[in-house]
């Protein structure tokens, strides 16, 4: 009932008018190897540097500083050529608020391990994640954390080369 009062007050959408992408100064994924080769403590350290990285005060005034103000992130996990798990999905970030909210995604979510490790795969997976996130960046970046060789997969290089051939940078 509250869906349809709001409805019958809201300006209606021209055709062809309907909402675009979200500006934002950089779409950043951030994917974090799980892999045996991670001990548990390596696990909470990369999750710990995240969540303080996100609202760190370094962060916050680049935020400031861009021209959209804001950032979309999306945090994922990864190990073997087929073993990817999204643990944030695509998030604005804003604000001390926001980031504060992240990172409390980060921390909250439960640790897991997987066999393998397949940095390919993760940059394969990263690149796809860019045509749903609903936002538009100036900047599209895929943030590749981990320990290991890829020991699984397609080669590195060709899908390192696969990703920077559609613009995306790769740290």
């Amino acid at each position: 009932v509250a869906l349809i009062a709001w409805r019958s007050f809201a300006a209606p959408v021209p055709r062809g008018a309907e909402p675009g992408p979200v500006p934002v100064d950089v779409e950043l994924v951030l994917a974090v190897d799980i892999s045996y080769s991670m001990d548990p403590d390596e696990l909470a350290l990369q999750r710990d540097g995240y969540a303080k990285a996100l609202t760190s005060r370094e962060f916050m005034q680049a935020l400031r500083q861009g021209m959209n103000g804001r950032v979309a992130v999306i945090y994922f996990e990864w190990a073997g050529a087929s073993e990817q798990k999204i643990v944030v999905p695509w998030r604005l970030i804003d604000g001390p608020e926001a980031a504060d909210s992240v990172a409390n995604e980060i921390l909250q979510a439960p640790i897991r391990r997987a066999a393998r490790t397949s940095i390919s795969g993760a940059l394969l997976f990263g690149m796809t994640l860019f045509e749903m996130s609903g936002f538009r960046g100036l900047r599209r970046v895929i943030d590749v954390s981990g320990d290991g060789a890829n020991n699984h997969g397609q080669l590195v290089t060709v899908a390192r080369d696969e990703v920077l051939s559609k613009g995306i940078t790769i740290n």
